[in-house]
């Protein structure tokens, strides 16, 4: 029992063992108590080695679970990662930002989670530390539900590798009640790589429009050869047919579907500007 910080993974693999409860940036882990007491056995990963910052390796770049988004943003990184770092200006206000951490959104699985979408755009994978070794998961499978996530029991995230993106460049555009400080309505991120001023390929994921946030294979496909200066008209009803938005407080299910398919062209025009 107790607080436990340790730098070591065998360390907090063995307070896990004990039932601690994981925390990083904390600023999904306290709202989420609500009135209840808070656990008096806890574990903070924010110590522990490699699981803070964004490195590049020979096969891309590991960002650490425990990097911040305030991280993200300030990161010198090509322009593939404009639309993760867009996103990290948007995650809550400027102190969550320093707080909040990347694995946190990841294990949170909040379908309004800001970095999803554009980190699926980056097809990365989740790196998992247990017990019984390393492993790792495609995001796309890492997320499985509303609050759920591939993390057995013992397991922590560690980090995300995200294979080279090549000469490409990321959009991201988040629609809320008001600019800052409001959690999704509809969120859409794109990453575009442009040759002779057509997409030679296009990736698009939506987010807070399903139980889970998706990539819209279908356009995705469709995109391949438009010419960048016709891309306004690429966006059709059909290509949003997988995408299964709730109404609730902040919006009608038909208003998130209509604002999605504004936003997909949006988000895929910026990403083209900066290929």
């Amino acid at each position: 029992m107790g607080f436990h910080r340790p730098d070591r993974i065998e360390d907090a693999l063995a307070a896990l063992a004990s039932g601690a409860s994981v925390i990083a940036g904390g600023t999904d882990w306290y709202p989420s108590r609500g009135d209840g007491p808070v656990p008096m056995n806890v574990l903070d990963v924010t110590r522990l080695q490699g699981f803070r910052g964004i490195t590049r390796d020979g096969a891309g770049w590991r960002i650490g679970a425990a990097t911040t988004w305030t991280d993200i943003a300030r990161a010198d990184l090509p322009p593939a990662f404009d639309g993760l770092k867009r996103a990290a200006r948007e995650v809550g206000g400027l102190q969550i930002q320093n707080a909040g951490t990347l694995g946190g959104n990841l294990c949170n699985a909040s379908p309004a989670a800001d970095g999803m979408p554009p980190l699926l755009t980056l097809d990365p994978k989740v790196e998992l530390i247990g017990p019984h070794g390393a492993r790792e998961v495609p995001l796309a499978d890492f997320v499985t539900g509303p609050r759920q996530a591939d993390l057995r029991e013992g397991e922590l995230l560690a980090a995300l590798h995200i294979p080279d993106p090549g000469p490409s460049a990321g959009g991201f555009i988040k629609l809320g009640a008001r600019k800052y400080l409001v959690i999704s309505i509809a969120m859409v991120a794109a990453l575009v790589h442009v040759e002779g001023g057509r997409v030679a390929w296009a990736r698009v994921a939506v987010g807070a429009c399903s139980p889970v946030a998706r990539r819209l294979s279908a356009l995705e496909a469709d995109l391949q050869g438009v010419a960048v200066n016709a891309l306004a008209g690429a966006v059709r009803p059909d290509h949003l047919k997988d995408l299964s938005p709730i109404g609730d407080v902040r919006g009608s299910a038909g208003y998130r579907l209509d604002a999605v398919a504004e936003l997909v062209g949006r988000a895929i025009a910026q990403a083209a500007r900066g290929a």
